[in-house]
């Protein structure tokens, strides 16, 4: 990707945007991933079960946009993390460490709030490079 253009990245591999925004966009060497909810990409339902399996979609989705633009969770810089209870925080720390398993790790930051898109209870937006 060109550093000094803004593109467009989609992928029916994740849920499509439902609005005035993008999956993804590229712009200066980064990445911009939109927030990522449980939604099954082919159904763009939420997923069934709790904050785990939640969890886990939410970070298949980010992984298949991560993947169309030819970039890794290796790339990622920075992530930030809606929760609807942040009494989930250990369960949702669980699943998604599982997806950085070296140092360095993203900057992250965690936070609660009073409700998510279509009443899920996480939602998840991240920032990656295109440098190694």
């Amino acid at each position: 990707m060109a550093a000094n253009r803004i593109s467009e990245i989609t992928t029916p591999e994740a849920p499509r945007a439902t609005g005035p925004y993008s999956q993804a966009v590229s712009a200066g060497g980064f990445l911009f991933i939109s927030g990522q909810i449980p939604l099954d990409p082919a159904l763009m339902t939420p997923v069934e079960g709790g904050i785990a399996e939640q969890t886990l979609q939410v970070m298949k989705n980010i992984q298949a946009i991560l993947s169309t633009a030819g970039l890794g969770f290796e790339n990622v810089v920075r992530m930030e993390i809606f929760l609807k209870d942040m009494g989930t925080f250990a369960v949702v720390n669980q699943v998604y460490s599982s997806f950085f398993p070296r140092e360095p790790r993203p900057a992250r930051s965690t936070v609660e709030v009073s409700r998510l898109p279509r009443d899920v209870l996480v939602e998840i937006a991240c920032t990656a490079h295109f440098g190694k």
